[in-house]
């Protein structure tokens, strides 16, 4: 009984019902207690009553489009958001992002592949690469001028003012001021967050980057906390840096 309360919920939003079967039945065999919706409204009513760990989200649903369902689910919960999509179009895997999506697989996907991300995502922090010679900070609260981490809250504030992020935008924020004088190449910078083999392309690490910069109001007048290292990827410093 122990094992069943502690199951993690998978929303499954998908209005076609063989997808939401196999996709049921994929992430059951991961663990999860799958919840399946196939609607947008009735997606929102399931993370209300019981809020997910985990939500897979087709992007074309009848009832609403599918980055606004996104949206207002970024609003309600902190869960993992996986993008599951037949549109060619980038702009659509890049809009999504934005608005809080973490990850995107295009269909037809592969059920395996499905299950590496999401472990990928849930897996927790190892240490540090075997390579890697400068110190790391692990202290619980990390401070970089007038910005601040809580590592066991999850919670940062710039000037004492919180700042709202996403799982991934958290995550990369630790990454960047654990190490602030590192240059992270993107490759490695993906696997720190999302612990494994770098599973999608640099779209995605890009994205969630420029979110991040958006939400610690970085702008070309007061300089950035997060720097691009052309070429390579990005370091992290106080904007003065």
């Amino acid at each position: 009984m122990d094992g069943e309360t502690e199951r993690r919920i998978a929303l499954i939003v998908e209005d076609a019902p063989d997808i939401r079967l196999l996709l049921c039945d994929t992430l059951r065999q991961a663990g999860f207690e799958p919840v399946g919706a196939g609607t947008g409204a009735s997606a929102l009513e399931q993370a209300r009553r019981r809020p997910p760990d985990l939500v897979t989200l087709d992007l074309t649903l009848p009832d609403m489009d599918g980055i606004e369902v996104c949206r207002t689910l970024r609003g309600m919960t902190n869960a993992y958001i996986i993008m599951l999509t037949a549109r060619a179009e980038e702009t659509d895997r890049l809009i999504g992002l934005e608005v809080g999506a973490d990850d995107y697989l295009g269909k037809p996907f592969s059920p395996r592949e499905l299950r590496a991300r999401v472990g990928a995502m849930f897996r927790r922090p190892r240490l540090a690469d075997p390579g890697d010679r400068e110190p790391q900070d692990d202290a619980a609260v990390l401070r970089i001028g007038e910005l601040a981490l809580d590592r066991e809250s999850r919670e940062v504030t710039l000037a004492e003012e919180p700042v709202d992020l996403t799982r991934t935008e958290f995550d990369l924020l630790e990454a960047f001021m654990s190490r602030p004088r590192r240059v992270w190449e993107r490759d490695t910078l993906a696997r720190r967050v999302w612990r494994t083999d770098w599973p999608g392309d640099d779209h995605v690490i890009d994205v969630h980057v420029a979110n991040l910069r958006r939400k610690l109001g970085e702008s070309a007048q007061d300089g950035h906390w997060v720097h691009t290292v052309r070429g390579i990827g990005y370091r992290f410093g106080s904007p003065e840096s």
